[in-house]
């Protein structure tokens, strides 16, 4: 019976090890790609609640004699509680509406080049004419797509010309310090059109501070 209550603690502390690495990465993960952190928060709860309970379930119908491999059980108890938790978040409808409201107007751009180079750059998060690619329909990727594109259209949509946007003037700074666009959105080789080479980013810089608005 002490055997068995060892490798029961083990076993728990082995969930409880999983469940904190799974946290260190979802949060990294949030910090990196901007995830809502509430949606963030659900799925760790969920993911926690569910590998536990497929671990009780698992550990109540083992023989009853000591337990041989705890890794194991605890292991398929976290891949199950993540493909439930996984199913379970396609339900969420929150990322699933991929609208592209009207084009009501553009700056005065300086040249066509400085558009082209801000459509590239800029524009899968900042208009109204977003491309929105496959994963964008499969949540967790998609409800963090959703929050980049209404975050980053809340601060300057450039086809929304027509009304005040707040934060249009800043245009050149967040590229000339390079934060536009964020480093995660080219990581690993996405959106590869965005990467800019320095001839064009020069180029874009000069044609910012020709256009209206923009700097």
């Amino acid at each position: 019976m002490g055997r068995r209550m060892l490798h029961v603690l083990r076993a728990n502390l082995g969930v409880a090890g999983t469940g904190a690495v799974v946290a260190m990465l979802a949060l990294a993960v949030s910090a990196l790609i901007g995830l809502p952190p509430l949606f963030m928060a659900g799925l760790l709860v969920a993911l926690g609640l569910t590998t536990w309970a497929i671990y009780r379930r698992r550990t109540r119908t083992l023989d009853p004699r000591p337990m041989r491999a705890p890794g194991r059980v605890v292991a398929t108890s976290s891949l199950a509680a993540l493909v439930v938790v996984f199913l379970a978040a396609q339900a969420v409808p929150y990322g699933r509406d991929h609208s592209n409201p009207p084009v009501t107007g553009e700056p005065d751009w300086a040249t066509p080049q400085t558009r082209e180079l801000m459509v590239r750059a800029c524009f899968d998060c900042h208009s109204n004419q977003v491309v929105w690619p496959w994963y964008s329909t499969v949540a967790p990727v998609s409800w963090a797509l959703a929050k980049h594109v209404d975050d980053g259209r809340s601060r300057v949509n450039y086809q929304e010309w027509d009304r005040p946007q707040r934060k249009a003037d800043e245009s050149w700074r967040e590229v000339e310090n390079g934060s536009m666009p964020p480093a995660y959105y080219t990581l690993g080789g996405l959106h590869g059109q965005a990467r800019l080479s320095p001839a064009e980013l020069s180029a874009l810089l000069d044609g910012l501070q020709d256009t209206p608005g923009l700097s």
